[in-house]
Formats: structure tokens, C-alpha cells, sequence
């Protein structure tokens, strides 16, 4: 091979690697308290909504503000911020990751993913009514 084919191939292999590096999110789940300690830093929160703390929500006088408490694992609570429509089912999950920056107390959140792992969970009892119908 040629001294210019090598270089070549060593300059695409460096290029693949350096996109799959910047393509893969090396991000970890933070804690409520380490979120604070983090400020102005782009991280993930795992947490469950707190029903004990009103949820604002207005959607005719300004459907782009969203406010509510969340709650995590180890007990620490923010205020949340989301500059976006409230997602639906938001009372029913379970979990919620927030992704987004913490802003003092205020978690200022740009991304909601809602977790209602009850979904997917196989009830026993309508499986076997399905299956019983479907096989008569």
C-alpha cells in the first residue's frame, strides 16, 4: 500500500472515532442535592412528582409554563420549572427523568420523560382471558 492510503485510512479511523465519542451520552442520573451542587450544569434527575405540592399549570393563560415539586430516591425536593406544554398522564407516572439545569432551588427543566412501568406489566388475569377467548 502506499504511504498516502495508510494515512488515509488511519485519518478515517481517527474521524469514526471521534464521532462515535461525541455521539454517545456519557450522562449518569443525579441526585436532587448533587444537581444543586452542580449549578448551571446540564444533568438527569430521576424523581417522583410530589401530590402533596399544587402542580401550575394555566393552558389558555400561558400553555408554555409548567410548574411543579418533584421529589427523589434520597428524599431531596426541588421546585421544576418547564417551559413547555404539560405532558399528559404527568399525575399518573410513576417515575420522571428531568433533564436540565439546576438555577439556584429552581430545577429548570427542558426535556420530561415519564416512566409508568404499570404499562408494561403482564396482568396474569387478562392474559388468560385473552388467550381463552382466542382459543375456543
Amino acid at each position: 500500500m502506499k504511504t498516502s492510503h495508510i494515512i488515509i485510512l488511519v485519518a478515517i479511523a481517527i474521524a469514526i472515532g471521534a464521532l462515535l465519542m461525541y455521539s454517545v451520552d456519557f450522562s449518569t442520573y443525579d441526585t436532587i442535592e448533587s444537581a444543586k451542587s452542580k449549578q448551571g450544569k446540564y444533568v438527569h434527575l430521576i424523581a417522583k412528582l410530589d401530590k402533596t405540592q399544587p402542580i401550575q399549570y394555566d393552558a389558555i393563560k400561558d400553555p408554555n409554563y409548567l410548574s411543579f415539586y418533584a421529589v427523589d430516591s434520597l428524599g431531596g425536593s426541588a421546585k421544576v420549572i418547564y417551559r413547555n406544554a404539560k405532558p399528559a398522564e404527568l399525575e399518573q407516572s410513576e417515575r420522571i427523568v428531568l433533564k436540565g439545569k439546576m438555577n439556584g432551588d429552581v430545577f429548570e427543566c427542558d426535556n420530561i420523560l415519564l416512566k409508568c412501568p404499570s404499562k408494561y406489566k403482564d396482568d396474569k388475569k387478562q392474559l388468560e382471558k385473552t388467550v381463552s377467548k382466542s382459543n375456543p
